[in-house]
């Protein structure tokens, strides 16, 4: 018997906003299908989740024998041989010495986890994080936000001690700079934050996205990165990287701060770590994290044995088929074609980002802004069955998400569908 599903909605609470009306019934590595048997391209994979893309059968197969031994006791209570050899793993990948690991569910509780081990560890209150940011829509996690003032509508007083610098992003620096006049420019702004009104004495992290993600898949020139770490060794402060979207392989390297050859004192990860389910971790280094006493964090779910079992699987995909060099090739193709792209229709301002965290810039066309260009884009991709994703502060950017085990054949049979869709404008 089928079911129209759409009434089903009216329960849903209005707070989680849809970006299609498309309710989906499977999906297999690209793809995903519909309740009515349709199928899509899927460059969203979930805003980046789905490394290996959807069900892949190596990371079924240990779910689902896990599933068969135990699916939870409470990691509070005891641990769980899949999880604890997940944090080994996790290690081994992991830059520097961060190689203490706490385990929780989504990103936004990595984040939460991160600022709080930050105040724990330096006895300091203050954060600085960077216009552009999105970390989380928890409390604290949305405290650190700033992609968008809609996630603070209403919220305030949002926590205290957060302090907001600019990234160094075109729309933010002074017009004309290059990605290097624009890191030096940003890193400025800091010192001058702690000579007018942020105390670095007072100061427990910067918090910041080595690329940020909703914020445009903006890659920052390495000098950036490396002159957060100069000042925050100087101010004895802890540098925070979110690893939660570019993390794990997306942009070509296992972590994306490894681009500029930077390793943070703190470091939060997410979405593609279990291949699909809900896991997320921070990292640090032990003498750090062992200043946190028992019970001050956790979770009655981080660490689930499924998802760790399911967290080796992805691992074992990596190790075995190179992902993250197959991620650091493919993109470099992709990242090719959308230039060949923008070189065809003129409307496309900008192409940016690196290994398969890629990203379009739209300009006006014919009286129509960038927004409104995304969302025609967006509208004609579901009718031709391509599913896309936006970013950016002024919503007339496109996100591409693929997964990382993706060929050259499936990059450019997506992009056979976004050309036609490009020419139809």
């Amino acid at each position: 018997m089928s079911m129209d599903f759409n009434d089903y909605k009216q329960y849903l609470a209005p707070a989680y906003s849809k970006s299609t009306d498309l309710i989906m019934q499977s999906g297999k590595g690209m793809y995903l299908t519909d309740v009515n048997g349709k199928r899509y391209i899927d460059w969203v994979q979930g805003i980046a989740v789905n490394a290996l893309g959807h069900c892949h059968p190596r990371v079924i197969v240990a779910a689902k024998e896990q599933i068969d031994r135990l699916v939870t006791a409470s990691f509070n209570v005891v641990s769980y041989p899949t999880t604890l050899e997940l944090a080994r793993r996790i290690a081994e990948v992991t830059p520097g010495d961060l190689d203490s690991i706490l385990f929780s569910n989504g990103g936004a509780e990595a984040t939460d986890a991160a600022i709080k081990a930050a105040r724990v560890i330096t006895g300091r209150p203050n954060v600085i994080a960077f216009k552009g940011s999105f970390h989380g829509r928890t409390m604290g996690a949305a405290s650190i936000t700033a992609s968008n003032s809609f996630y603070r509508k209403g919220l305030e007083p949002m926590m205290g001690g957060v302090f907001f610098a600019p990234y160094p992003s075109r729309d933010l620096c002074p017009e004309g700079y290059d990605a290097k006049e624009r890191a030096q420019w940003c890193l400025g702004e800091i010192k001058k934050m702690f000579t007018y009104y942020v105390p670095p004495e007072d100061t427990a992290c910067i918090y910041v996205e080595p690329v940020q993600g909703e914020g445009g898949y903006v890659v920052p020139d390495p000098s950036f990165l490396q002159g957060l770490r100069e000042i925050c060794d100087t101010y004895g402060i802890m540098l925070c990287f979110d690893e939660i979207q570019a993390g794990y392989g997306r942009t070509g390297k296992m972590f994306a701060g490894m681009h500029a050859g930077v390793v943070p004192d703190l470091m939060t990860m997410g979405k593609a770590i279990a291949g699909g389910f809900p896991m997320s971790a921070l990292v640090g280094r032990p003498e750090d994290m062992a200043k946190w006493m028992p019970g001050q964090h956790g979770g009655t779910f981080g660490g689930n044995p499924v998802a760790g079992a399911a967290g080796l699987a992805v691992l074992d995909e990596f190790k075995e088929k190179d992902i993250v060099g197959n991620a650091a090739k493919v993109g470099d193709y992709f990242k090719g074609r959308l230039l060949d792209l923008q070189k065809k229709y003129p409307f496309i301002a900008d192409v940016r980002g690196v290994g398969m965290m890629l990203a379009i810039e739209l300009g006006e066309k014919d009286g129509k802004s960038g927004a409104e260009l995304f969302s025609a884009i967006c509208a004609k991709g579901i009718e031709k069955g391509l599913l896309l994703l936006g970013c950016g502060v002024h919503h007339n950017a496109i996100r591409f998400a693929a997964p990382l085990n993706s060929t050259t054949a499936e990059i450019d049979e997506g992009l056979a569908v976004f050309d036609s869709i490009l020419s139809e404008l």
